[in-house]
């Protein structure tokens, strides 16, 4: 199958991924990245490139639009998968349907459009273009019934991955542990939600804390924490750090983003895919994937936060065993990237199948 991936292309989780996973599977795979329609090598052309990004308009726009119409109709592809399709717009998904026969044209988001918070100017050419997408998959439930009721022709769950290369376990060299050996870490942005407090409480009862996540969320925060101003300034990670991070706890903790109404996240499959035990806020959703106390571990309030992270760490026999099986779980179930493009291409495959008879 020939297959042309498109999104932003800075993202070696998210789009980038996509394509590395669907070359991986044997198909003809090209890709459209839109990051390089805005930049610019002087300054008054790098402001005026922000606006245009930002707010998506411009010319920048009008020709990556152009530019991507071009591309499929050279390359012909069977599937055209669009990753967080925001710069996007609805006729140039209809000109791709109508250039490209039999071309299937899919479109998918980890952020929930329709939640509360986000602006509706960041989401308007994608909920425009939802009901020309021959398929629109969904990162959440809820959102199935939200595409729907916007006109989508088809919509189907798919969670996010892990990638087998990039989360696994490993044993940090001595050099490393100093910098990463914790009891507890928790990487991931700041919301008004409770986790700071949760975070001050762990802290206060004397396990060592690690912290990592956008530095312009977390440091003014963690500055004015008596428990927590030691831990600043906080920083991200990402990549090989990344796994570091969690290789080096004995615990990693897991929120869920209420702008997103999440009910599971990403690294509800990172953690436990690098052999660490995930103590997670809990969800009917999320205890669907991992049977509670035996492949991961979840909690309901800052109390049994703060219980369960005790006999972890008092434990290391039982929180070995628990991470094991979660590890065990997240290879077993499939929620590495190449099996979801599995997914992906059998939803389409029944899709081509459908408007052939």
């Amino acid at each position: 199958m020939k297959v042309l991936v498109v999104g932003d292309g800075h993202s070696a989780i998210h789009e980038v991924a996509v394509a590395n996973a669907l070359d991986e599977l044997g198909h003809e795979v090209r890709s459209f990245y839109w990051f390089s329609y805005f930049v610019s090598p002087n300054r008054l052309g790098r402001f005026w490139q922000r606006i245009q990004n930002k707010f998506l308009l411009g010319p920048a726009l009008i020709k990556l639009n152009s530019d991507l119409v071009l591309a499929a109709r050279e390359f012909k592809p069977d599937l055209v998968f669009v990753y967080r399709g925001t710069h996007v717009y609805s006729h140039t998904i209809s000109a791709i349907k109508n250039s490209v026969f039999d071309c299937v044209v899919c479109g998918y988001n980890n952020d929930d459009p329709f939640a509360n918070g986000h602006s509706r100017l960041l989401w308007r050419h994608f909920l425009k273009s939802t009901p020309v997408y021959d398929l629109m998959f969904a990162y959440r439930h809820h959102n199935l019934i939200d595409f729907r009721n916007i006109g989508a022709k088809q919509v189907e769950l798919l969670r996010s991955w892990y990638l087998p290369e990039s989360n696994f376990p490993m044993d940090l060299t001595d050099d490393d542990k100093p910098h990463y050996e914790c009891d507890v870490v928790f990487i991931g942005h700041f919301e008004n939600d409770g986790r700071l407090q949760m975070l001050e409480e762990i802290a206060r009862n004397g396990f060592n804390l690690r912290l990592y996540g956008p530095p312009y969320e977390w440091n003014h925060l963690l500055r004015k924490s008596e428990v927590l101003k030691h831990l600043a300034p906080v920083r991200l990670v990402w990549g090989e750090e990344y796994n570091k991070a969690l290789c080096g706890a004995k615990i990693s903790l897991c929120f869920f983003s209420k702008l997103n109404r999440d009910s599971y996240t990403r690294r509800c499959f990172e953690i436990p895919a690098t052999g660490t035990l995930m103590l997670s806020e809990y969800s009917d959703d999320v205890a669907s994937l991992y049977t509670e106390g035996e492949e991961t571990d979840y909690f309901r309030n800052k109390e049994e936060l703060l219980l369960k992270i005790s006999r972890y760490i008092g434990n290391e026999s039982l929180r070995c065993r628990v991470a094991a099986g979660g590890r065990k779980r997240v290879i077993e179930d499939g929620h590495d990237i190449v099996s979801r493009m599995k997914t992906v291409l059998d939803h389409v495959s029944t899709l081509k199948s459908k408007a052939e008879n």
